[in-house]
């Protein structure tokens, strides 16, 4: 007995085994397979969505465009979609043991088709269906694009969006500043996966587009990590919170998980400058079933473009005949490291970037998910200021510098982003939970200078100080379905919102008074000025580390009354630790006229608080004003300058109102339009005021500077446009043409009752000058056309862009008085300096070759014709032959015509 009971587990192991084997064949025996590929016009298509409807079931396809399913037999249909593709059906019946081929070729499909989750609360639905016009640029614009910096793509496929390179204004040349609608770059807010991302900790305080005002470094973002972006050109401070006036982007990150992408792109300027190298790679990995992780390396270096003109004034003494003797007695201008007669660089700063970001999911549960993504970029900038002449005893030591010197800015930016959350789904409830962490720091470097000061003793470099700005960001997001009518949607939820702005000082031979003093041409001892020169150091004094909390509480409720129409309602209360409470609201509507054709509006208002940085930011600057170099200190609202001697009140939020009114209609299987008209007004504009000069020196002179300015509500602002779309795709010939034609005009006022403080009644052009009037109302384009071709015949692509942009509009603060104008040397008169830019088209051409389903290569050229802006027309704005182009106003910067390699590999 005892040897039948030990005998017994052997064959019990046995028995077990042979049944697992026979449970399995049999098993196999049930089931069936579906292979196959998807494509498109030009080959292969990694990476597209192949789903088993009704089944929760999908894959993504591998480099070769290749799936596969394993099912039990029945009858099956699968879908096959990508990202601007039209979805393709297709229905297979399988038997025990059939191994079937189904395969797709996709057609690209129109904009206004595609799921969109910008502006809406419930799920993704088509433009057609949605309150407000959303732009979306998709992942085939993104790569066919000869542009490598997100701000550039963005300015030449997105006719509302403005960002070009400026030049000559400091940490401005390293971060572009960037718009929406023609409003301010404060007043557009930008996500990462539907999450906020967080600012720049630059305060723009130069004379270009943007001045006073924080953005949001677009150039951080790797373009190689991007799959689409999502342009929201409505009001939507109510659904997303403050700085969302002028409307919303979105970037949505890749998510691809079967390639590994490489891109490489070569260019040069026709001039022979600006050699610019571009680097990307993206690739992804399965983790478990149905969680990936993406992950994105990219590296861009962009040589200096220089178009200053040949300078004319003079260099060692003011005698002309002199000068000239001692310019080429001391070989001048072949010491100055520029060519020709130049003594600046004018132009695109150099740049190097080197980016990390990655992406991903977990599933959790069957109802949950982890999703996490972020990134770094780090960025190294070198820009050049003003030539110091010899000439110039309170500001050169011609013992360190006989000939003078080119000053350089140099730049240490790093943006650091992370976001981490979860979304299920509990109850029929979808809850999503987040936190998101973002920092951005500047750090400048002023090289190849000297503290006048400190005579001999003058360091040539200094570290000059820095910015940083964090912003850690909470939300809780909470939304149900319910059946009432037609569908009714209901969410709500919170937002916690923690930023910090710290400023840093630099060392402390970068701005100290080391009290050297020259003798001047009347025999006068005269001190020399303090400080770096281009760049002061950031004092002890201007030292802060700041703090802010806001809190905000959001409700949003949509409802389809009928099939056909949609009514959305929206309202949300914003906290600030130190403005109070706001409460803001929207209302909008669509209404559908036909299957695809429906008309929209809304009414809303919204709401800016002033940014940390516009709060307390503090600083000393050298500018160029009028051919002299100033020392403008930009003064706080705490600082005793503004708040005892000018009496300057603290600032308030900005309040807008918003109204909308638009038509999306597909009118057949080949043409789409989209038109839309908004009207925006701003009241308590927060701006940067004018340089307070003449007849303040005697309150100035205790502060070191020669200027002052300030931020104040100073102004109300009215801005209306209009957008329009038109798309067209169609077979030609063997192959397939697709024309897209874009177009944004827009026109900003500032009200006529500019708000000064008590002591400057009677002074308001001090306060708020022609100039900055000038540079909200004509300094960007108004009016901007995109016209861009694709024909696809097999494995080539031609593509042909045009881009009109429209005059941009110079005023100089004084000139608003004929008595104030100036002898005009090119043409002999008295003359305003005052300069309309006419309209400019920029034409690109590129050619593209698929060599195989892994290789891919383009040539090409953008503003292939060489358009420059027009030059200036008055002498007195060129400062001594330095500007032949406009600093102040801009349509497409001063690269000129530029030629590129562009090869793209999958592995």
């Amino acid at each position: 007995m005892c040897n039948v009971i030990a005998i017994m587990p052997k064959y019990t192991k046995s028995l077990l085994f042979l049944f697992f084997i026979i449970s399995t064949v049999s098993y196999s025996q049930t089931r069936a397979k579906i292979v196959g590929v998807v494509t498109d016009n030009y080959g292969v298509l990694p990476g597209a969505l192949v789903s088993i409807e009704g089944y929760n079931k999908s894959t993504q396809t591998d480099i070769d465009g290749a799936f596969s399913f394993e099912v039990d037999e029945g009858e099956y249909v699968l879908s096959a979609s990508f990202v601007m593709y039209n979805v393709q059906y297709n229905t297979v019946v399988l038997k025990a043991g059939d191994i079937k081929e189904i395969n797709f070729k996709l057609e690209t499909g129109f904009s206004a088709d595609e799921p969109i989750s910008l502006g809406t609360r419930s799920d993704p639905v088509s433009s057609f269906q949605n309150t407000a016009s959303v732009d979306i640029i998709s992942p085939q614009q993104i790569s066919n694009s000869p542009q490598i910096e997100l701000s550039q793509i963005l300015h030449y496929l997105a006719p509302s969006f403005y960002s070009t390179h400026q030049t000559i204004a400091d940490g401005t040349d390293h971060i572009d500043p960037a718009t929406l609608r023609g409003l301010g770059t404060d007043q557009v807010l930008v996500l990462i996966n539907g999450k906020r991302r967080h600012n720049s900790s630059l305060l723009n305080v130069n004379g270009t587009i943007g001045r006073g005002a924080v953005g949001t470094d677009f150039n951080a973002i790797p373009v190689s990590a991007i799959e689409r972006i999502e342009i929201l050109r409505d009001g939507a401070t109510s659904q997303y919170g403050s700085d969302a006036i002028a409307g919303v982007i979105n970037i949505v990150l890749k998510k691809q998980t079967n390639a590994i992408t490489l891109d490489n792109l070569v260019k040069i300027n026709q001039e022979g400058d600006g050699l610019t190298q571009f680097a990307g790679a993206n690739f992804g990995m399965k983790i478990g079933k149905e969680g990936f992780l993406n992950l994105t390396g990219e590296y861009r270096k962009r040589e200096a473009t220089n178009r200053a003109g040949n300078y004319t004034g003079s260099v060692y003494v003011d005698n002309a005949e002199e000068d000239a003797s001692l310019i080429e007695e001391n070989d001048f201008y072949t010491q100055t490291g520029y060519s020709d007669r130049r003594v600046m660089q004018i132009g695109n700063a150099e740049t190097q970037n080197l980016a990390i970001h990655f992406n991903g999911e977990i599933k959790v549960s069957d109802s949950a998910k982890v999703y996490l993504n972020g990134g770094r970029n780090y960025r190294e900038g070198k820009s050049a200021g003003f030539y110091r002449f010899p000439k110039d005893q309170d500001r050169v030591i011609t013992d360190l510098f006989p000939n003078g010197f080119s000053p350089q800015i140099l730049t240490d930016i790093q943006d650091d982003a992370v976001t981490l959350g979860i979304k299920g789904v509990k109850r029929e409830w979808t809850i999503d939970f987040s936190h998101s962490i973002g920092t951005n720091s500047l750090d400048y470097t002023v090289n190849n200078s000297n503290n006048a000061s400190m005579g001999v003793a003058s360091p040539t470099t200094f570290y000059a100080g820095g910015f940083l700005y964090s912003q850690n960001t909470s939300n809780l997001d909470l939304s149900k379905s319910f059946e009432w009518r037609s569908g009714l949607n209901f969410s709500f939820g919170g937002e916690l919102r923690v930023e910090n702005y710290q400023i840093g000082a630099g060392e402390e031979a970068s701005y100290i008074d080391g009290g050297s003093v020259f003798i001047n041409e009347n025999g006068e001892e005269v001190p020399r000025i303090a400080g770096a020169q281009v760049f002061p150091g950031i004092q002890p004094d201007n030292e802060l580390n700041k703090f802010r909390t806001n809190s905000s509480f959001y409700v949003d409720v949509e409802a389809n009354v009928t099939d056909q129409w949609l009514v959305q309602g929206a309202a949300r209360n914003e906290n600030y630790n130190n403005f109070g409470n706001q409460i803001i609201w929207k209302l909008a509507s669509r209404y559908k006229i036909y299957e695809n054709t429906s008309i929209r509006g809304g009414i809303a208002t919204g709401f800016r608080a002033p940014s940390l940085h516009q709060v307390f930011f503090q600083n000393i600057s050298t500018q160029f004003i009028d051919g002299d170099i100033v020392q403008v200190g930009t003064f706080n609202n705490e600082s005793a300058l503004t708040a005892q001697a000018f009496n300057v009140d603290k600032l308030r939020p900005e309040l807008s109102n918003h109204y909308s009114a638009g038509l999306s209609s597909k009118i057949n299987d080949y043409l789409s339009v989209s038109l839309d008209y908004y009207y925006i007004s701003i009241q308590d504009r927060i701006v940067l005021s004018g340089r307070i000069a003449d007849g303040y020196e005697s309150i100035l002179d205790p502060f070191g500077v020669g200027a002052a300015q300030f931020f104040t509500n100073a102004i109300d602002t009215k801005t209306s446009g209009f957008d329009a779309s038109v798309v067209f795709k169609k077979s030609l010939g063997t192959g397939n043409i697709e024309s897209y034609l874009g177009f944004n005009i827009n026109k900003t006022k500032v009200g006529s009752d500019i708000r000064v403080p008590e002591a400057f009644e009677g002074a308001e052009e001090v306060i708020f000058n022609r100039e900055e009037i000038g540079r909200l109302e004509k300094g960007q384009p108004g009016y901007k056309l995109s016209f861009r071709n694709f024909y696809d015949v097999q494995k080539l692509r031609v593509q042909l862009n045009n881009t009109l942009f429209g005059p941009v509009t110079y005023f100089h603060p004084e000139d608003g008085n004929s008595n104030n104008w100036v002898l005009n040397e090119f043409t002999g008169n008295i003359e305003s300096r005052d300069q309309k830019f006419s309209p400019k088209i920029i034409t690109d051409l590129s050619i593209d070759y698929q060599f195989s389903s892994r290789v891919r290569a383009a040539i090409g050229g953008n503003n292939i014709l060489n358009v420059y802006p027009d030059k200036h027309t008055h002498s007195s704005n060129t400062s001594n032959g330095n500007f032949i182009y406009s600093r102040r106003v801009g349509q497409f910067g001063v690269q000129g015509a530029n030629y590129f390699i562009k090869v793209a590999v999958k592995l």
